[in-house]
């Protein structure tokens, strides 16, 4: 039949406070969740039955199991199990697979922070947890750096720790945000087979998107008060908000 499970993280690049769910299913907003994580208790991650305990207790709006269903994702899980039984060979298409959104900031002071969250792989075997609540792989901000959020083959995010690596390459080797996040998702993730892509930002205001599928859903809003929008690799298109 099919069950929904979300995670969600969050991390405050000012002090590397962070807090994230997984394997959960109930709360509306389960990035507000994470938050409550990072606010409310002295932990990181918490999981399953306790964390759904834990989100209950923090008074946040649930939803029937229902609500979270779609039939976007009931028909992805469909065609993902005829291909199993079919014993076809993936294709590969990340946007079919996974159900991740994210955001990264940079306020007027410097400060940076990134959240993510996410439906997880289509299919995947129960109690499998990707790279979206895993601080350092799919979601991770410092000040001195930069803020990521992540979305793709989530065991390959996180056998490569892509969030701190392109925290690492600007701290230790000097590299501007664009050519570590570039370097990151091109060049260590695609041949690992790490389809997807990542959002950051670093403390100057810099962005950068940089994907190795065929698009990935982007916008990037500015000082300017200018929204520009993205999904494949046309130039953004441009309006006032």
């Amino acid at each position: 039949a099919g069950e929904n499970e979300m995670d969600a993280a969050v991390m405050d690049g000012r002090d590397r406070r962070a807090g994230a769910v997984a394997g959960i299913c109930g709360p509306r907003h389960p990035v507000l969740a994470a938050r409550a994580v990072m606010e409310r208790t002295e932990h990181v991650l918490l999981a399953g039955e306790g964390a759904r305990r834990f989100c209950r207790e923090a008074g946040l709006e649930h939803m029937d199991p229902s609500w979270f269903r779609t039939e976007r994702r009931w028909e992805a899980l469909q065609q993902e199990l005829e291909r199993r039984r079919m014993a076809l060979p993936d294709d590969g298409d990340p946007a079919r697979k996974h159900g991740t959104v994210g955001a990264v900031a940079c306020d007027a002071a410097g400060n940076l922070a990134a959240a993510t969250s996410t439906g997880g792989m289509t299919g995947k075997t129960p109690g499998r947890v990707g790279d979206c609540p895993v601080i350092g792989a799919g979601t991770w901000a410092d000040n001195a750096t930069c803020a990521v959020s992540g979305t793709g083959h989530g065991e390959i995010f996180i056998r490569y720790a892509a969030g701190h690596e392109i925290d690492a390459r600007m701290r230790w080797a000097g590299q501007g945000l664009a050519q570590a996040a570039e370097d990151v998702v091109q060049v260590l993730l695609a041949p690992a087979g790490g389809s997807g892509g990542l959002i950051a930002v670093d403390a100057q205001g810099n962005v950068a998107l940089p994907f190795n599928c065929e698009g990935m859903y982007r916008g990037v809003i500015g000082a300017d008060g200018m929204l520009r929008t993205a999904i494949h690799r046309e130039d953004f298109r441009t309006e006032a908000v």
